[in-house]
């Protein structure tokens, strides 16, 4: 059974997706956050493939986190996934916040990925 939140968010995010589409030379910078943990994916949209990926699952993550559900490793995962694309070549991407509102880990996962280098 959805909540009233979660019914909001899915239309949130149906209206958003239906703007947004993720190619080789800007993949699509998708969150998704539970309330244990936050996770991030640049997606290629035409392929459907998963160019890379980091989460408060993530060893390099993990270690340094007391509690995973917090800005402070949103921060982290921001920083970890904007490394990840660099290292790939990619440097500008599309910001998919999945249908969340702009505040909170989104917003610090976001803010961290710019300071790391990735355009959006």
């Amino acid at each position: 059974m959805e909540s009233q939140k979660e019914r909001a968010r899915l239309k949130r995010k149906k209206r958003v997706r239906s703007h947004i589409r993720g190619t080789t030379e800007r993949p699509r910078l998708n969150v998704f956050r539970s309330l244990k943990h936050t996770y991030a994916q640049a997606i290629v949209d035409t392929t459907g493939e998963t160019v890379a990926s980091a989460s408060t699952l993530s060893p390099e993550v993990r270690e340094t986190l007391k509690h995973p559900g917090n800005v402070e490793s949103a921060k982290k995962v921001g920083e970890l996934i904007a490394k990840r694309c660099v290292e790939k070549g990619i440097k500008k991407v599309v910001f998919d916040r999945n249908g969340y509102l702009y505040h909170g880990r989104i917003k610090a996962l976001a803010e961290a990925a710019r300071a790391s280098g990735l355009i959006f």
